[in-house]
């Protein structure tokens, strides 16, 4: 498949989610835990952080036990890491910032990826390799709804998927911009409520989101 059709599959992947639960587990246990809890709330789109050396036997698992979920290796930063991801079964992959070896690594991956940048000339170096569709990180320490607005105008052709600081109570700012397919956010999967097993209040924060995007999307 060419770069393309895997960018139309990244934006249609992405745009279907509305929201990106990013999600870091110690455990396979708490990777399934946190997984059923989300699902339950209504989020079936998952990006697991390689952040924890758990992370891509959790994802492997995940895709095995969890046929409905679709979830993405994040965090990638390797060539290596990209590999190990694919052949877990990652539906996707999203990186914090891409790199030239890393964007030629992602131009050749047989799947939908979401490169990560920082800068208009970084956006604009990702869009000359062919990318549409790009995760903006991060988003708030770099000019948050400002800085999306100002890049819509140049960068028309962009599809963002802002991710970095994005809170609860302005996910539906971000989602109302015409530029911004998804936004990404730990929100719903708070370190505290994980620590405690608080997996009823992950659930409840995700249906919540998803009434958010539902009323960011029909405004």
């Amino acid at each position: 498949m060419t770069i393309e059709l895997h960018q139309q599959q990244a934006e249609h992947l992405l745009r279907a989610a509305g929201v990106l639960p990013v999600v870091t587990v110690d455990s396979l246990d708490q990777a399934r835990r946190l997984a059923d809890a989300l699902l339950a709330g209504g989020l079936r789109t998952i990006e697991l952080t390689l952040r924890t050396p758990v992370a891509i036997d959790a994802l492997a698992m995940l895709k095995r036990e969890l046929p409905a979920i679709v979830i993405g290796a994040g965090t990638v930063l390797t060539r290596e890491q990209l590999r190990q991801s694919i052949d877990a079964g990652a539906d996707f992959i999203v990186t914090p910032g891409t790199t030239p070896v890393l964007a030629d690594a992602l131009a050749e991956a047989p799947l939908p990826v979401v490169p990560g940048a920082a800068t208009p000339s970084e956006l604009m170096a990702l869009m000359a390799r062919g990318f549409r569709v790009c995760k903006l990180f991060p988003a708030t320490a770099i000019g948050g709804l400002a800085m999306i607005k100002g890049l819509a105008g140049p960068l028309a052709d962009l599809k963002l998927c802002p991710t970095g600081g994005i809170t609860e109570q302005d996910a539906a700012d971000y989602l109302k911009q015409p530029n911004v397919v998804c936004i990404g956010g730990s929100w719903m999967v708070a370190k505290d409520w994980l620590a405690a097993g608080a997996y009823d209040k992950i659930t409840a924060s995700a249906a919540r989101t998803v009434a958010t995007i539902e009323r960011a999307r029909s405004a």
